[in-house]
């Protein structure tokens, strides 16, 4: 159980939150407001409520005190999400932003300097994380995306005032209790990506999770090797044929059930519109790569689904960046959606590629939740303890669990 902003009262209090607004930009300019739209309901409901609102953030990964990675840019962006003027301090520390903060009444919202100007912020070192809760009386975290990183703004801060979780957080961990704390059965898996290696903890985390583990992209490649199909020249770990034996092993002793391509569309080359074709797994031409999955295996998938309840999915089934070669995806992606919309399917998909391929497929509405929160998202998936997280978890004991008496 975890903390929500629902157990305090703010008004009159000034109120640390840290969001995500680690936004991408061009030439000092905002390019894509996303995530700072979706921070945006937290900030406005403790403004309503009258809390002083103190927005901490990191933008980049600078080395020290980088104008490039100066969050003035986000001062904008941020005032049109909520609608209202913020405030701005040129530090997330000390003089500068204790004067900013003072000059805040109640309603207010104070954006602050980017926190990895500090080394220290990354460290988690207590005196850095001390200095932070000096300017405020109580801290919201919403930046499910940082969770998995223990830094002085996300874990040290929990400790030093009553902590709870903000509304992004909190949909963010409610989604991901229904899809796989205790979801309904029968439960499958999309995982895809280029590579075996790099979900290696995923994998053998979701075979004793789910009923159906589907896996698409190059890392399916690497498990039909494994088997001993050819893959011609397709993007392929030959060097984890071990390591995929030993996970199709370990579904079949957890009885999960392995979906892997049936079909492929090959290619000579990886190009726009390259010249392809349907072959059946077991005939992969030898100077051909295999870039997507074929049109009966994205029917066998949605076949699957249909007797599904809940649908986790993280990672493409093809190339879905360049046509034709997106068609296993959309397709699959947009049964899954009008599964949702007829409430027969929870499905809570994330992870980079994921989003862009659920928005190219024209779905991103149409998922139950869709997290913008990469490396968190996978680590969760991992079955790992995210230190943001547990850092707002209510302790037994009673009491609100941050170590002082009230």
């Amino acid at each position: 159980m975890f903390r929500t902003i629902d157990a305090f009262d703010v008004k009159g209090k000034r109120v640390l939150v840290r969001a995500d607004l680690n936004v991408p930009s061009k030439d000092g300019k905002v390019t894509d407001t996303t995530r700072i739209d979706r921070s945006a309901a937290t900030l406005k409901e403790l403004a309503e409520r009258g809390a002083k609102v103190i927005v901490l953030t990191h933008f980049g990964r600078p080395k020290g005190r980088e104008d490039k990675y100066s969050q003035k840019l986000l001062v904008e962006p941020l005032a049109k999400a909520v609608g209202k003027d913020v405030a701005w301090a040129d530090d997330c520390v000390g003089a500068e932003a204790e004067k900013v903060i003072a000059g805040l009444k109640d309603g207010d919202i104070a954006l602050l300097e980017n926190v990895r100007f500090h080394p220290e912020e990354e460290k988690n070192d207590p005196a850095f994380a001390k200095s932070l809760a000096a300017l405020g009386d109580l801290y919201v975290n919403d930046a499910f995306s940082t969770a998995h990183r223990a830094h002085a703004s996300t874990e040290g801060l929990a400790h030093l005032l009553p902590a709870a979780a903000g509304r992004l957080m909190q949909a963010e961990l409610e989604a991901l209790a229904k899809a796989l704390g205790t979801p309904e059965k029968p439960v499958a898996a999309v995982v895809g990506g280029a590579k075996v290696s790099t979900k290696l903890d995923l994998l053998g985390n979701l075979v004793s999770r789910v009923d159906y583990l589907i896996i698409g992209g190059g890392m399916a490649n690497t498990f039909l090797f494994a088997q001993g199909k050819n893959v011609g020249k397709s993007l392929c770990e030959k060097e984890m044929a071990d390591t995929a034996r030993a996970i199709l092993e370990k579904a079949k002793a957890a009885h999960c059930h392995i979906v892997l391509p049936v079909d492929a569309v090959v290619a000579a080359e990886f190009a726009e519109n390259a010249a392809n074709e349907v072959v059946s797994i077991d005939a992969v031409p030898a100077d051909k790569m295999i870039l997507d999955a074929g049109p009966a295996s994205a029917e066998a998938i949605i076949d699957r689904l249909g007797g599904c309840k809940t649908l986790v999915w993280n990672g493409p089934l093809g190339a879905f960046e360049i046509n034709p070669f997106d068609k296993a995806t959309n397709a699959v992606a947009q049964a899954a959606a009008e599964r949702t919309k007829q409430g027969k399917l929870l499905t809570v998909a994330g992870g980079g590629d994921t989003v862009a391929a659920l928005a190219k497929a024209g779905v991103d509405e149409a998922f139950s939740y869709i997290s913008t929160a990469g490396g968190a998202f996978l680590e969760w998936l991992e079955g790992k303890t995210l230190p943001g997280v547990a850092a707002l978890e209510i302790k037994p004991s009673g009491g609100c669990g941050c170590g002082h008496s009230h």
